[in-house]
């Protein structure tokens, strides 16, 4: 048994509040119970006991849209870049350029410094969308970040995007590696992996493909990761394509319902957000990629409206989803020209949403403090100036939180990071390692 206590406890539970001094009990991975600290340790006089000295004790976050494979392009320079003015620019000039040239290596240590980060910064469970298309680096990907998820004992669920941009070969191995990895997770029944059937998205995967997706996603019983209606040139090109709209297609498919998720939706019309509601189709909005690809602004107020659960993502941008929440607090109202366009429905995607898409792939519950959920606990390292308490601790959140201020994170009542510094994880051996890797990319790429 263990307790951490001696804190701010947010529960994010209207029963339990906000505990002024308060404590979480834990053991077995998953919490006890919550409470007044010195009540819970007279409870429990024989269990280890740790003082965060009035930090904030909140649920782990989830961060339901990121990519795994992008890490290694963080500051890369190549004199033979294009300039790129649209997104469908960008994915040709620079994304489909790196994922050409990742190998399992490259792969591997993106998987290490994108779970990292996410831990430093509080994040517990990650649903990732996987791409690395090189010869040799599709099947056993996943398995790769399966691996590095399980030394560093994140929660997380895994997908390889099906594509058919690269040839009908490349197209049918990541179709394989999604149905490889999705029965490997079925046999292993580890409580911390789950898995969807990737898509890259409409423009890029053609109807004999997709209908093949459908189908061993269907026997295999999972849902569907897609990217849906991102730019503008996807929408237009299934109209011109296929005589419909996007949604419409993936409807037809059978790629849309309860376990899966259409990331993005930024241009989708009112009958396209029906249909996601009706199919009970998870969407996620990630406003800083929609931003910086200049791509638009997903309608999340009618989203929500039509009873569609909205989740927050970071599409790689980051892996902050306090500053994700940020971004996405202002956006709405800047688009909409009136600032009173959301409230606190974008602070409900971040604590709520979030932690209940997980729920429709991970059996233990998780982003609450209550018992019988996960022990995935963060201490951030904040000191209100002004009263917190449970009518406007999301106003904290968001104008006062950053990732930079998680001193612990606890996964599954595992400390995997504590007092800023991982536990057990050599931490600058890795990122040395995946800085060698990186240079190596980046001079291939430089001689495309």
């Amino acid at each position: 048994m263990n307790i951490l206590g001696n804190g701010i406890v947010i529960t994010v539970d209207d029963t339990t509040g906000v505990l002024q001094s308060g404590a979480v009990a834990y053991e077995h991975g998953k919490i006890v119970a919550v409470g007044d600290t010195a009540k819970l340790r007279a409870l429990y006089p024989n269990a280890a006991f740790t003082d965060v000295e009035g930090k904030i004790i909140m649920p782990g976050l989830t961060n339901t849209h990121t990519h795994i494979y992008s890490a290694m392009a963080r500051g890369m320079f190549l004199s033979n870049a294009k300039v790129s003015h649209t997104f469908n620019e960008v994915l040709k000039n620079l994304w489909w350029q790196v994922d050409r040239e990742l190998t399992l290596d490259d792969v591997r240590y993106s998987a290490y410094h994108t779970y990292m980060e996410g831990i430093r910064f509080g994040v517990t469970t990650v649903f990732d969308h996987h791409a690395s298309f090189r010869e040799g680096a599709v099947l056993g990907s996943l398995e790769e970040i399966s691996k590095v998820a399980r030394e560093l004992g994140v929660r997380t669920s895994l997908c390889f995007e099906v594509s058919d941009r690269n040839g009908v070969e490349l197209s049918r191995e990541s179709v394989e590696e999604n149905v490889r990895y999705i029965e490997a997770v079925q046999a292993m029944n580890d409580p911390l992996q789950s898995t969807m059937f990737g898509l890259h998205a409409s423009f890029t995967v053609g109807d004999d493909t997709m209908a093949r997706v459908a189908e061993a996603g269907h026997k295999l019983g999972v849902g569907f990761h897609v990217h849906t209606a991102e730019g503008p040139e996807d929408a237009a090109h299934c109209v011109e394509t296929h005589g419909k709209r996007i949604v419409e297609r993936f409807y037809e498919h059978g790629i849309l319902g309860k376990k899966s998720v259409a990331v993005h939706c930024v241009h989708v019309d009112e009958a396209e957000i029906a249909r996601l509601a009706e199919t009970d189709t998870v969407v996620v909005h990630n406003p800083e990629s929609n931003m910086g690809n200049a791509v638009g602004c997903a309608s999340v107020p009618k989203l929500l409206k039509a009873g569609i659960l909205v989740g927050l993502g970071t599409d790689a941008y980051t892996q902050d989803m306090f500053e994700s929440l940020k971004v996405a607090n202002i956006i709405h109202k800047h688009v909409a020209g009136d600032p009173s366009a959301t409230g606190g429905e974008i602070q409900g995607m971040l604590l709520r949403n979030n932690p209940a898409i997980a729920g429709r792939h991970f059996e233990t519950p998780i982003g609450k403090l209550v018992p019988g959920y996960a022990a995935d606990l963060v201490v951030v390292d904040y000191i209100p100036n002004t009263p917190l308490d449970l009518v406007n601790y999301t106003g904290h959140m968001t104008f006062g939180f950053s990732g930079a201020m998680v001193s612990g994170t606890i996964i599954a009542g595992r400390t995997v990071y504590w007092n800023r510094q991982f536990v057990d994880v050599d931490e600058a051996k890795i990122y040395a390692e995946s800085r060698r890797h990186a240079e190596r990319l980046w001079r291939r790429l430089e001689s495309r």
